[in-house]
């Protein structure tokens, strides 16, 4: 006599439901690449004091740099910490136990990389945005490309 079937057990894998907390992790990945960019943005080219150096118009390649007195203690600082705090979520998102649910359930090679692209769209793992900027979809990484 056979047992009835569960309802997980009746329901195919789909790789691309992701988890609540992969969702979480990756929005938190997220915003936290922007923070790191948005910060990066308005610092000086260079870390560390710099002289600079002129163009060399000759060459297409040897552009020139203007003096720079480098970046403040508290810029340096906020830059390790959001740089601390990124690799921490990358770490999260790369080892949540789902990829290993999907490759268990035959989701491999180009298809494992192609779920792994759609979390970074998926619903909840893209931040909302902020002020006047326009609202991003799925599709806005394929029409930018």
């Amino acid at each position: 006599m056979s047992t009835p079937a569960t309802a997980n057990e009746d329901k195919q894998f789909n790789p691309k439901e992701f988890p609540g907390e992969l969702l979480a992790a990756q929005l938190k990945l997220a915003e936290l690449y922007a923070a790191l960019h948005a910060h990066q943005a308005r610092l000086p080219w260079s870390r560390d004091a710099d002289g600079g150096w002129p163009a060399e118009p000759e060459r297409w390649y040897r552009h020139g740099r203007p003096e720079t007195p480098g970046w403040k203690e508290a810029d340096a600082a906020t830059y390790d910490e959001l740089w601390a705090e990124l690799r921490k979520a990358a770490a999260i998102v790369q080892g949540h136990g789902h990829w290993k649910l999907c490759m268990q359930n035959g989701v491999e090679g180009a298809a494992l990389v192609a779920v792994r692209q759609a979390l970074k769209n998926a619903k909840g793992a893209v931040p909302a945005p902020k002020g006047d900027e326009p609202a991003l979809g799925p599709d806005d990484v394929e029409s930018a490309a």
